[in-house]
């Protein structure tokens, strides 16, 4: 169970090219030292499913998920959705999931976040490892992002944290990809 109050996840398969754009900004907050608060999840492909019945709304208050979305941007550019502006089935995994009906489920309890990198490409279900360099080069923006999202001053990143993507709003529909 994952018992942290702030929670964050990275959601999408490293097997189709940018869709693990999720698991690679993982793999860098987990390189971090942050406070005991905070529990950083790979949640996979499939996690996004599972993940939700391992949080604890007595004790987790934040939840915030980072997974690619397709929001009509140049690649690389990254954009904060609140559960509340993602139109039901417009938030799906790469098998077509929806996910936004879980969200809706534990919103009311959860403050919950995605933070989306629109892709260059994804692959699925052709097999393609690695990252765009537009994606690529997000990861760092993304870590500061996050991180100043929940409260956390780490300055490792900061240069990289563009004007455009601190001030972007929310957008009307996200698709997976």
């Amino acid at each position: 169970m994952l018992y942290s109050e702030i929670v964050i996840a990275g959601c999408g398969n490293p097997l189709f090219a940018d869709d693990g754009f999720g698991p690679a900004v993982i793999e860098e907050l987990q390189k971090l030292d942050l406070p005991d608060n905070v529990s950083v999840v790979d949640a996979g492909l499939g996690g996004p499913h599972f993940i939700f019945s391992l949080l604890d709304p007595e004790v987790t208050k934040t939840l915030v998920i980072i997974d690619i979305a397709d929001f009509g941007e140049k690649p690389g550019t990254l954009a904060k959705f609140r559960v509340e502006d993602l139109p039901p089935g417009s938030y799906r995994d790469a098998h077509s999931w929806d996910l936004t009906e879980p969200l809706q489920r534990i919103k009311d309890v959860i403050d919950i976040t995605v933070v989306g990198c629109q892709p260059a490409r994804v692959t699925d279900p052709e097999m393609e490892i690695g990252l765009s360099d537009e994606v690529s080069q997000a990861i760092p923006r993304t870590v500061q992002f996050v991180l100043d999202m929940v409260g956390i001053d780490y300055g490792t990143t900061r240069p990289y944290l563009r004007k455009e993507d601190r001030q972007r709003g929310t957008a009307e529909t996200c698709k997976t990809g």
